[in-house]
């Protein structure tokens, strides 16, 4: 024990200046409602014209804005330093939580304009716009006369009512108001039955208010009349506009056009937050992670921006814990499958709220039979389907660092109900293995795994036609028996603990006797109506390491299959599928297609994540390999997530070329939450290992010479931890504590 030594402190903001880069978009208000276009039609334009989704409703188009001088002319924007606006002219500037943009006028003065997305539902573009400039700050949009409703003038601007459907028609209806920072000088409503795109020239606002200078509310004429052809009405297009006087702005608050969207719902509850502080206080939750390698540096950070990207506020009805999102778009929604990721990574953020939210929402809205939905909309539970999911090891990570007795007694009671159904749906023989009954439901679709059982399996959708003994969802149970007898022991329920470690220990003999292929040199799938291992080598297949019970030689088969390249030992880890497999595809082509989500062959972080989590734990256990392995792999699995490996530019896509690291581009879909990388970045490299009893320290084997992580507040206390090349330490509260690097440095804690 020595003296603690002094750390020198970043500050959240800027740690967020660090991530500050030109090709980025991605906005969100840390509540559930973002602006993440995948793949943006008018970007190149002011304000926010392609969709913003709430949850994973998207609502489109949003607004744009236009300089409209005094005679109703548009003056027109350029990009500064270059020629009219143009898809790529206008210079960008992004970091999480705004993107700037700059803008010169037609006489070349700059513009300033920043976009944000705010708490509450609120796309605000706001302005430093020169004092000599006259005319007006013009917000418009167009919405879809058939789903508009209820359009009036408000005191700021026009408000109205817009019913949007997801895509399995399930329905939201939102209050929606365009309105200023200031009084407006002017609004406007205008049917119409076209769109154009978001351009004032091509508006009808340019067209009705010509020279109307200095008329409030000119275009009142051009509100729809109730008594008028109610089908005319309901085709075609709502443009509105609000209009903000240049004149008399203050210099030092910019002009600001806002779109709010609410649900109507009058029990869903928005709550209001400081602006400037929300990104800064959710970055402030976690620790900083530092090694000098800037790929490494930076994604630590990375990461806590797609969280933040993606969490959502629990005030959506059913979804009434903060929970992390899988990722934007339609995925915009808490998901079963991802949510044991976002527990092992929310749970290094002070608190743990959306931590234990991210299981607690499900448990809450639990199916009658115990089951769980796949998925949690924020109006009606209908047609969510079913994932399986790793609730067990997650339920145990998040108490070790951020425990809470009643969220732990509440998780208990729901995964009792869950096993129960678990066990009695799923392996209702007693066999120990349990049953995936179509291909969507492992989150894995796509995969050779399921055509060795019926040739079938990838055409049928969700309907339960599969007998297929998953070796994934049986180390999920497994995990889940073993964490339930953990539990049931703190809880003094005997009765409870033995049957949860009866189910644990048959759960893995059937993986231990049954579920090993010595062909395959892999754990397998079983054929649910022969009892025959399919030998069918997936990622899937090391998922076994996460009991910690493999050993000897099937650990060593394990080991030779991550580093043969004629399997998964590929350039960027890890092959969903073995290459060997007649199915296989660095490219994603199944049956001579292109899939959205294929599984034979490209490399999913979320398997990555769960492989390298077996791995750390075979080297806890003890395999020094199984260590060297592990921090070779997340070294690689860490580069991957670079756009052309530029340390400037990191990603998170839903899938990867294993040989090139290419990810799934054409699909737009960045900042996926599947996986958890910062947690195995802070346990691996840093070797930090919280739980009841303690800290232990003890960093993998060929990783970063020089690593600090910190502050981490876990069980009430603040730690730092400090790698370097011949010791490690941690400062406890200030009090630090130190040993050899090689050697693991354990520190119990003290009452």
């Amino acid at each position: 024990m020595n003296h603690p030594r002094p750390h020198p402190a970043v500050s959240p903001r800027a740690r967020i200046a660090a991530l500050a880069r030109e090709d980025k978009w991605f906005l969100g208000g840390l509540d559930g409602v973002v602006w993440a276009p995948p793949l943006p039609r008018w970007l190149h334009r002011p304000g926010f014209w392609d969709p913003v989704h709430v949850l994973q409703h998207e609502i489109g188009p949003g607004f744009s804005v236009a300089l409209v001088r005094s005679d109703g002319l548009e003056n027109p924007l350029h990009g500064a330093t270059s020629g009219p606006i143009g898809r790529e002219s206008t210079p960008r500037r992004w970091r999480p939580g705004r993107l700037d943009a700059t803008w010169s006028d037609e006489r070349g003065g700059l513009v300033e304009e920043r976009r944000q997305v705010l708490p509450g539902g609120i796309l605000e573009s706001s302005w430093q716009v020169p004092r000599e400039l006259e005319g007006y700050l013009v917000g418009f949009t167009a919405q879809p006369a058939d789903a508009t409703g209820e359009a009036a003038r408000t005191e700021g601007g026009v408000s109205w009512t817009r019913t949007v459907s997801d895509r399995r028609g399930q329905k939201l209806t939102l209050r929606m108001e365009l309105a200023g920072s200031v009084s407006p000088a002017w609004r406007s409503i205008v049917p119409s039955e076209g769109s154009d795109p978001p351009e004032w020239r091509h508006s009808p606002f340019a067209e009705e208010w010509g020279g109307a200078s200095g008329t409030a509310d000119h275009a009142s004429a051009a509100v729809p009349d109730p008594d008028s052809d109610a089908e005319a009405l309901n085709s075609g297009w709502i443009w509105i506009a609000v209009a903000l006087p240049l004149a008399g702005l203050d210099d030092d608050e910019p002009a600001a056009i806002r779109l709010t969207l609410r649900p109507r719902r009058a029990e869903a509850r928005h709550r209001t937050r400081t602006r400037s502080s929300s990104w800064e206080s959710f970055f402030d939750g976690f620790p900083h992670f530092r090694c000098g390698d800037p790929h490494l540096d930076r994604y630590f950070d990375y990461r806590i921006y797609g969280l933040g990207l993606n969490r959502i506020e629990g005030r959506w009805g059913p979804i009434r814990h903060p929970a992390i999102a899988e990722g934007p778009e339609y995925f915009h929604v808490p998901i079963a499958y991802s949510a044991q990721c976002h527990m092992m990574e929310m749970r290094w953020r002070r608190g743990g709220r959306e931590a234990w939210g991210s299981l607690l929402n499900f448990v809450d809205n639990q199916k009658p039979d115990g089951s769980f939905h796949g998925r949690l909309y924020p109006e009606r539970l209908e047609s969510t389907d079913f994932y399986h999911a790793n609730w067990g090891d997650a339920l145990l990570a998040v108490d070790d660092m951020q425990p809470d007795a009643e969220a732990l007694a509440r998780c208990y009671e729901g995964l009792t109900r869950y096993a129960r159904w678990l066990t009695a749906a799923r392996d209702p023989e007693r066999s120990g293995m349990f049953t995936v009954t179509n291909h969507f439901e492992t989150g894995q679709e796509y995969m050779s795994r399921y055509m060795a059982v019926d040739d079938e399996a990838d055409v049928a959708g969700w309907r339960p036609r599969l007998r297929l003994k998953g070796i994934d969802v049986t180390v999920y149970a497994h995990q889940l028996f073993r964490a339930l007898g953990s539990v049931a022991r703190r809880l003094e329920r005997p009765g409870d603990e033995a049957r949860w470690r009866e189910l644990a220990a048959r759960c893995w003999r059937a993986i231990d006797e049954r579920m090993w292929s010595a062909e395959a040199r892999l754990f397998t799938d079983v054929d649910g109506r022969t009892g025959e291992r399919t030998g069918v080598k997936a990622a899937v297949g090391f998922y076994p390491m996460l009991t910690g019970r493999v050993g000897g030689a099937r650990l060593d088969a394990l080991l030779d299959h991550l580093e043969d390249a004629r399997t998964f030992g590929t350039p960027f880890p890890l092959p969903s599928s073995s290459v060997d497999d007649p199915r296989f595809s660095a490219e994603g082509i199944w049956r001579g297609k292109r899939r959205n989500c294929p599984w034979n062959g490209r490399a999913w972080p979320m398997t990555t994540s769960h492989v390298i989590e077996g791995l750390l734990r075979c080297w806890r256990g003890g395999s020094e390999r199984a260590g060297r392995l592990a921090a070779d792999m997340l070294n690689r699995f860490a580069r991957m997530m670079f756009t052309d490996g530029d340390p400037a530019r990191p990603n998170c896509f839903e899938h990867y070329n294993p040989y090139t690291g290419r990810a799934c581009h054409f699909r737009g879909i960045d900042d996926y939450q599947h996986s958890w990388i910062i947690d195995l970045m802070a346990r691996g490299f840093a070797g930090l290992h919280v739980d009841a009893s303690g800290i232990e320290v003890r960093p993998l084997p060929d990783g970063p010479a020089r690593v600090s992580l910190g502050p981490v507040i876990a069980r009430g206390r603040a730690l730092h931890v400090e790698v370097e090349p011949g010791q490690v330490s941690v400062a406890v509260d200030g009090e630090r504590f130190e040993g050899p690097r090689g050697e693991l440095l354990r520190v119990p804690w003290v009452p």
